[in-house]
C-alpha cells in the first residue's frame, strides 16, 4: 500500500479525482522545484490559518476545520518529498488535536443538565393541561399556569418507586419467640483434692524465702545507687548530672538495664527527679530534704517506658563518650 493510501485511510480523507487544471498546478511526482515550493507555501498557510482561527474552528456551528482538511487532502496528492510530508504531518497533528477538543466539547454539551427542560418534561408526564389554565403573554407564566390532575403527584411517586431499592418487611417464620427464660441447669461442684500437709508447708516457705531475699537485694542496691547520686551531686551542685552518663555502663549492657531499673525506684519514691536541660536532654538530681520529698509526692507524676536495645546502648555510649561507669558494679554481682 502506498503512503498516500495509508494516510487517507488513517485520517478518513477521501481523494477526489484530480482535474486537468489541478494537474497543471500540482504535477504529482515530477520533482518540479517550483511546484514543491508552491505546495510548501500552501501548507504553511493552512498551518497559520489553523493556529490563528483555533477558537472559531472549535465551535460546533463552524465547518472551517472540515474545509481545511479537504484542502490539505488535495495538497497531499502532490507530495513526493520529505519536506512536504513533514509539513503535512505537522498540519495533521494540529487538525487532530482540534478534532479531539471539538469532540470533547460536543460530548460535554450532550450531558449538561437543563433544569428548565426537565421541569417541562416532568409537567408533561404529570398530565399538565395548559388549555384549561388560561393564556399568558410571558413564557414563564405560561409554564407556571395550567391544570394538573388530582393524581399528578401520585403518578410521579409510582414511577419514582421503581428506582428505589427497599428492604422487605421483617416477619417471623415460626411465630414470635417465647418469652419464658430458660431453665438454669444445676452445676455439680467437683471436690478438689486437698494437698498433703508437707507440700502445703514447704512450697510457700520456699517461695517466700526467695521473694524476701530478692527484695532485700533490690532495696540494698537502690540505697547504694541513691548514695552515689547524692555524693556526685554534693561535689558539684551547680552542674546537672546527665541521666545517660549516670546509668550507662560502657562495659556491660545488662548492668545498664539494671541501673535503669533501680533508678526508677528512686524516682518513684520521690528521692530524685528527672527533668530536661537546655539541650532537651534528660538530667537527674536528688531531692535535698524531706520537705522537697513531700512536695514532690504531692505533685503529679508522669511515668514512661524506656526502650533500650544493644544498638541504642552502643550509640549512646559513643555519642556521649562514656568511658567509665558512674555506678560501679556491686560486690555481690562481681
Amino acid at each position: 500500500m502506498s503512503e498516500s493510501g495509508r494516510r487517507s485511510g488513517a485520517l478518513g480523507r477521501v481523494q477526489s479525482p484530480v482535474s486537468g487544471e489541478e494537474q497543471e498546478e500540482m504535477p504529482g511526482e515530477d520533482g518540479n522545484e517550483e511546484t514543491r515550493r508552491h505546495i510548501r507555501h500552501k501548507y504553511r498557510e493552512l498551518i497559520t490559518s489553523v493556529q490563528q482561527n483555533r477558537e472559531d474552528m472549535l465551535s460546533s456551528r463552524n465547518n472551517r476545520l472540515t474545509e481545511v482538511l479537504e484542502e490539505a487532502n488535495k495538497l497531499f496528492g502532490g507530495v513526493s518529498r520529505a519536506r512536504e510530508a513533514a509539513l503535512d504531518a505537522q498540519f495533521l497533528v494540529l487538525a487532530s488535536n482540534l478534532g479531539k477538543e471539538k469532540a470533547n466539547q460536543l460530548h460535554s454539551d450532550m450531558i449538561v443538565f437543563d433544569p428548565t427542560a426537565f421541569a417541562e418534561d416532568l409537567l408533561t408526564f404529570m398530565g399538565l393541561n395548559r388549555l384549561e389554565g388560561g393564556e399568558s403573554d410571558s413564557e414563564e407564566d405560561g409554564m407556571a399556569n395550567g391544570f394538573l390532575p388530582s393524581d399528578a403527584w401520585q403518578r410521579v411517586g409510582i414511577e419514582a418507586e421503581k428506582y428505589f431499592k427497599r428492604a422487605p418487611t421483617f416477619h417471623y417464620m415460626l411465630g414470635s419467640f417465647k418469652t419464658d427464660p430458660p431453665v438454669p441447669k444445676q452445676r455439680l461442684e467437683r471436690q478438689r483434692q486437698k494437698p498433703r500437709m508437707e507440700e502445703r508447708r514447704a512450697m510457700p516457705a520456699q517461695l517466700k524465702k526467695m521473694e524476701e531475699s530478692h527484695q532485700e537485694a533490690t532495696e540494698k542496691e537502690v540505697e547504694r545507687i541513691l548514695g552515689l547520686l547524692q555524693a556526685y551531686y554534693r561535689e558539684d551542685p551547680e552542674t546537672p548530672i546527665s541521666f545517660f552518663d549516670f546509668v550507662i555502663d560502657p562495659t556491660s549492657f545488662a548492668r545498664t538495664v539494671e541501673n535503669i531499673f533501680h533508678v526508677s525506684f528512686i524516682v518513684r519514691d520521690g528521692f530524685a527527679r528527672i527533668k530536661l536541660d537546655q539541650d532537651r536532654l534528660p538530667v537527674i538530681e536528688p531531692v535535698a530534704n524531706e520537705d522537697q520529698v513531700t512536695e514532690q509526692e504531692n505533685q503529679s507524676r508522669h511515668q514512661g517506658v524506656i526502650s533500650l536495645s544493644p544498638q541504642d546502648w552502643q550509640e549512646i555510649r559513643e555519642t556521649f563518650e562514656i568511658k567509665e561507669p558512674m555506678i560501679p558494679p556491686s560486690p555481690a554481682s562481681e
